[in-house]
C-alpha cells in the first residue's frame, strides 16, 4: 500500500521507518529538505496513485488546519486524509467538512507511542467511518504493536472519537506520571532509603504498579542519579488542559488529572524533586525537551 506522510519530526519520522519495514511505500514530505522525500505538497500528491491515503503528523492547531486546507486544494475526489497529531476533537468535524466539500474522506487518528513506538508499535484510537478504517486499516496494522489488533488498536466511533479517546489517554498519563513523582520524592526525603534507583526498579517486575511508565523512571535515575541534570521546570502541550475540561462540561469529579495540570503549572514556580521526576519521564517516553538545571 502507498502512503503519504506529512511531517517527519520525531514520532513522523519513526513512522515512515516502521511503516516502511512492514513492505508499504512511503512518501514523505517536511520542509526541512534533508529529510524529506519530495520537495512540497504538490509533488508528494503526484507521486501516489489515486485515490491516494494521505497522513499528516504536523503540530496541533493552526500547522494541522492550514495542512488540510492545502490538501483540499490539492487532493482528488476519493482520496482520504488521515490526522494522527494531537488535534483537539473539536477540530475534527471542521476539517472532515471542508475536504468532503471535495470529496475527500478523513479519520482522526490518536497516537500514541512516543519515541519507542519506531520499535514496540504504537497504541491507535481512530474516529471515522467504517469504509474508510477499513481502507486505511494495512496502515495501522503495520503501526500499532504485534499481537492481537484489539490491544493496540480501536475505531472508537466516528470523526472525533480518536483525538476524544487519546485526549483522555494523555489526562490519564498526567495523573500516573504525578503519582510516581510524588513517590519517588517521598523516597529521596527518607534517611532510612539508601538506594532510591533500586527500590523503584524493584517494582518494575510483580508488583500492581509496575508499568512502562516506571521503567522509565528507572532509565531516568540510572541516567541521572537524584535528577541533577534537569529543573522541574514541565510544559503541558494541551491534552491535559482539554481533558479538564470535558471533566467539567460532563460534571465527571477528575480530581487527580486535575491535581496533576495544577501541579505542572506550579513547577514553572518551583523545582521539587516530584516535578523533576515529571520532567524526566516527559523526556523519556517522548522525547521532550527538558530545562537544565541552573
Amino acid at each position: 500500500m502507498q502512503l503519504g506522510l506529512i511531517g517527519l519530526g520525531k514520532m513522523g519520522n519513526n513512522m515512515r521507518d516502521r511503516i516502511r519495514a512492514a513492505g508499504h511505500e512511503v512518501v514523505g514530505y517536511d520542509p526541512r529538505p534533508e529529510v524529506s522525500d519530495v520537495p512540497s505538497l504538490a509533488a508528494l500528491a503526484e507521486r501516489l496513485e489515486a485515490p491516494r491515503v494521505v497522513w499528516i503528523m504536523v503540530p496541533a492547531g493552526a500547522p494541522t488546519r492550514d495542512t488540510v486546507r492545502q490538501l483540499s486544494e490539492i487532493l482528488s475526489p476519493g482520496d482520504l486524509v488521515i490526522d494522527g497529531g494531537n488535534s483537539k476533537y473539536t477540530e475534527d468535524k471542521p476539517n472532515a467538512d471542508l475536504l468532503a466539500k471535495e470529496g475527500i474522506g478523513y479519520i482522526d487518528a490518536g497516537v500514541s507511542g512516543g519515541i519507542w513506538g519506531k520499535d514496540n508499535g504504537y497504541g491507535l484510537m481512530v474516529g471515522g467511518s467504517d469504509e474508510h478504517v477499513e481502507r486505511a486499516m494495512p496502515i495501522f496494522d503495520a503501526l500499532r504493536p504485534a499481537g492481537d489488533r484489539a490491544d493496540g488498536f480501536a475505531h472508537s466511533g466516528p470523526v472525533g472519537a480518536g483525538h476524544y479517546a487519546k485526549m483522555i489517554h494523555n489526562g490519564i498519563e498526567y495523573g500516573l506520571m504525578h503519582a510516581y513523582a510524588e513517590g519517588y520524592e517521598l523516597l529521596e526525603a527518607e534517611p532510612l532509603i539508601e538506594d532510591v534507583t533500586a527500590t523503584v526498579r524493584a517494582w518494575s517486575k510483580g508488583t500492581v504498579v509496575r508499568s512502562w511508565l516506571l521503567d522509565l523512571l528507572v532509565r531516568a535515575l540510572e541516567e541521572d542519579p537524584g535528577l541533577k541534570e534537569i529543573s522541574g521546570y514541565t510544559e503541558d502541550s494541551g491534552e491535559g488542559r482539554w481533558t479538564v475540561e470535558e471533566a467539567i462540561r460532563h460534571s465527571v469529579p477528575a480530581q487527580v488529572i486535575s491535581a496533576a495540570l495544577f501541579a505542572r503549572f506550579a513547577s514553572r514556580q518551583d523545582d521539587s524533586p516530584t516535578m523533576k521526576a515529571v520532567s524526566a519521564l516527559r523526556n523519556q517516553f517522548g522525547g521532550h525537551a527538558v530545562k537544565k538545571a541552573d
